[in-house]
């Protein structure tokens, strides 16, 4: 079956997992900026949770089904129509063959995703299917979708939908609040610039996007001037330019980098970092990697135990 895009939406993308194994290429993960949502949208429609899904960024994208086709949304809250009928979000829907799906605005974040059943068929490249924007390959052809395009579904059996329990979500909801664990140039910063960096409400610049989340904020700086050599950034990572605004690197990073990073989002709350928008305001926590460890083990005790028998 075929899905035809009427309308693209804001930044509309195909993402899994990402692509692993490739930074000494250059090469960034990609994949889902909110990893968790992008799984629970796979798991509501019988997918392997990591199989391909349109990612969609603000707003969301117009799409006409030319076969029945069950579908979930998980992610940002939107206000989505199947025709003329409301479409329910983090549920599987049928939708019928000639329908309209459109995908409203995102309301209380970034990001939504769009899981159908059998996975969107893309062609894999170094092991993903997800999109580099940058580097013009993965997912539809390289890039974001556009009108016109015609996206194909993998030819499946029907699969075993699934069903949420009542308020299962709600221990996700994100709460401005980032974990963090230290950064490899932490050294670099006295205690009280580290200090009024966790004290500090940032808020996110309108010059943020999938590569990084550009803050703004009180200024903070290093004891003395100093140039590092480059190095290896990881994901999450918090890095001061010489402006002293923090910037978090994500999932279309560059894979090196010249300034030090303070600090370092931890895992559990990537999801967190995906659906913060423009304006949003943001502080830090600083974890223990023990706690940090926990704290991912405890979110994925928590996705298995999220579903009805």
């Amino acid at each position: 079956m075929t899905i035809r895009v009427v309308k693209p939406g804001l930044f509309t993308t195909v993402q899994d997992r990402g692509r692993f194994g490739y930074v000494h290429l250059g090469i960034s993960p990609a994949g889902a900026a909110d990893l968790l949502s992008l799984r629970i949208a796979n798991l509501l429609v019988g997918n392997d949770e990591y199989a391909p899904t349109l990612e969609m960024t603000l707003l969301g994208a117009t799409l006409e089904f030319d076969e029945p086709a069950v579908v979930a949304i998980s992610g940002a809250s939107c206000d989505s129509k199947v025709d003329s009928n409301t479409f329910p979000m983090s549920s599987a829907v049928e939708v019928p063959r000639g329908s309209v799906l459109q995908c409203g605005a995102a309301t209380d974040g970034a990001r939504y995703y769009l899981a159908i059943q059998g996975g969107f068929d893309v062609p894999t490249v170094m092991g993903s299917a997800s999109t580099d924007i940058r580097g013009r390959f993965g997912g539809f052809e390289g890039r974001r979708l556009q009108s016109g395009d015609l996206l194909r579904v993998r030819g499946l059996e029907r699969a075993r939908t699934r069903r949420l329990r009542g308020g299962a979500l709600e221990s996700i909801r994100r709460s401005g609040i980032l974990r963090v664990t230290t950064g490899g140039q932490r050294g670099w910063f006295s205690d009280d610039t580290y200090e009024k960096f966790l004290a500090t409400s940032y808020v996110v610049s309108e010059q943020s996007d999938r590569a990084g989340l550009r803050l703004k904020g009180g200024a903070i700086s290093t004891r003395e001037p100093r140039q590092l050599l480059t190095d290896g950034t990881p994901l999450g990572a918090i890095q001061v330019p010489q402006d002293g605004q923090p910037i978090i690197l994500f999932v279309d990073q560059q894979t090196t980098g010249g300034y030090p990073k303070i600090a370092n989002v931890i895992t559990a709350d990537a999801y967190c970092v995906g659906q913060l928008r423009p304006r949003d305001a943001v502080r830090f926590t600083e974890v223990s990697i023990p706690e940090a460890i926990a704290a991912l083990c405890d979110q994925e005790h928590w996705l298995k135990e999220i579903w009805e028998d």
